[in-house]
């Protein structure tokens, strides 16, 4: 057989140098037969081995005809049925080459994302265990990092909450529209509880999420269930997250995880992506510019509710008591929370103003409601009980000597 460096010095000494055939058949040392056919061939020697036979090929029609009646046979079901008795591997790979014959083709859909269209969203659940404070701890289930990224741009953006609760998700979800500055047109979302499902071939939102919807003006799209290629730039970032961001860091609590979050996200948007040929921070802007601006008026997000306040000037959110100035006892009060303060307004004036606690069970009193309950409760006590009498009257033993007729004649 010719070798491909002799191939390749024929072809340059007919071509190149105008050499002829017989002449290079002296030069090289080979037959004029050989020099025409290196001449004539389009492309370099190269040893074929004719096929050699498998073990398969005897059985081949029956698995044929098995995958003809189920192309989802496993090929283990199929050893079974034909009696196969030698490898698995060589009857495994001549199945995935006979299957698509009969199973129909199943193309991935690749999509094109238009500036300012999309965004999804989903909750990515870290494997760690966080401190939260007052000595107790939080695993990923109870605190889930809401993750967002921009189909256009590529842009994310992730931050830590509370819990997976109507009131806390949708505070997390505002805050990373803000941060973004824009809205876009669709918001993408898996079957989240506090945000809908997929149902009767439509997504159903909760009234909380339509409410949101509303004020941005937006469209919110639930994925059908077990469909994870819908939302795969968010799938894809939460697999960064715990490949890249995770790996040898230690969290102190909820704000720290949130810092260390927020500064490396910030330094991924600056990272070229191949399917972009850019950064996220190069694209960033065009996509702003065609998303919808934020509402004038934010939406109400957080925990919002009212309530009389007790005698005991404490309120209850999330688990925990929070406490209220004493001067509001018996006042009706509204409570507001979000992510990070707890504040409780009366007549529209703030009464309390906490850090909010992620810890369960406790007790937060403020020190001057502490103390003002305290000079309240003194001066009740000295408004009901009687001031004690300076002067008491000592009346005389007559007095009742007569009272029960002992003088005047009456029986000692």
């Amino acid at each position: 057989m010719l070798a491909v460096e002799d191939w390749a010095e024929i072809r340059r000494l007919h071509r190149s140098e105008r050499m002829p055939i017989k002449v290079i058949a002296r030069v090289m040392g080979l037959s004029k037969n050989t020099v025409k056919a290196a001449l004539r061939s389009d492309g370099p020697p190269k040893q074929e081995r004719p096929p050699r036979g498998s073990v398969v090929d005897d059985v081949e029609p029956r698995v044929r005809e098995l995958l003809q009646a189920v192309p989802t046979m496993p090929a283990t079901v199929i050893a079974e049925r034909i009696g196969w008795n030698r490898s698995i591997r060589v009857l495994r790979d001549r199945v995935a080459e006979l299957r698509p014959v009969y199973l129909p083709p199943d193309p991935a859909s690749r999509t094109a994302y238009v500036a300012g269209e999309i965004a999804q969203f989903d909750l990515w659940f870290p494997a760690i265990t966080l401190p939260v404070g007052c000595g107790q701890t939080r695993t990923s289930k109870q605190l889930p990092v809401l993750t967002m990224v921009c189909g256009y741009s590529r842009w994310a953006a992730a931050v830590l909450i509370p819990s997976r609760t109507a009131e806390d998700l949708l505070a997390g979800w505002w805050q990373l529209l803000a941060a973004l500055g824009a809205v876009p047109r669709v918001l993408v979302w898996d079957g989240e509880g506090a945000v809908g499902r997929w149902r009767s071939g439509r997504s159903e939102l909760t009234a909380e999420c339509q409410a949101f919807r509303g004020t941005l003006a937006t469209k919110v799209l639930i994925c059908r269930p077990a469909d994870p290629e819908a939302k795969g730039l968010v799938e894809r970032l939460h697999d960064y997250l715990e490949r890249s961001f995770l790996p040898g860091r230690t969290f102190t609590g909820p704000a720290d995880f949130n810092t260390q979050l927020a500064a490396w996200i910030g330094l991924v948007n600056t990272r070229p992506r191949r399917a972009l040929g850019c950064a996220p921070t190069d694209r960033i802007t065009a996509d702003r510019e065609r998303m919808l601006p934020l509402p004038p008026v934010a939406p109400v997000t957080g925990w919002r509710t009212s309530t009389r306040l007790a005698r005991d000037h404490y309120v209850r959110l999330d688990g925990n008591d929070y406490s209220v100035h004493p001067g509001v006892i018996g006042s009706r009060v509204e409570v507001v929370a979000d992510l990070a303060r707890v504040r409780v307004l009366c007549d529209g004036r703030p009464v309390a103003d906490h850090q909010r606690i992620w810890a369960r069970h406790q007790t937060i009193s403020a020190g001057e409601h502490v103390a003002a309950a305290r000079a309240l409760r003194a001066q009740r006590v000295g408004l009901l009980r009687p001031a004690p009498s300076t002067e008491v009257e000592i009346r005389a033993l007559s007095d009742y000597d007569a009272a029960l007729g002992l003088t005047d004649g009456g029986v000692a």
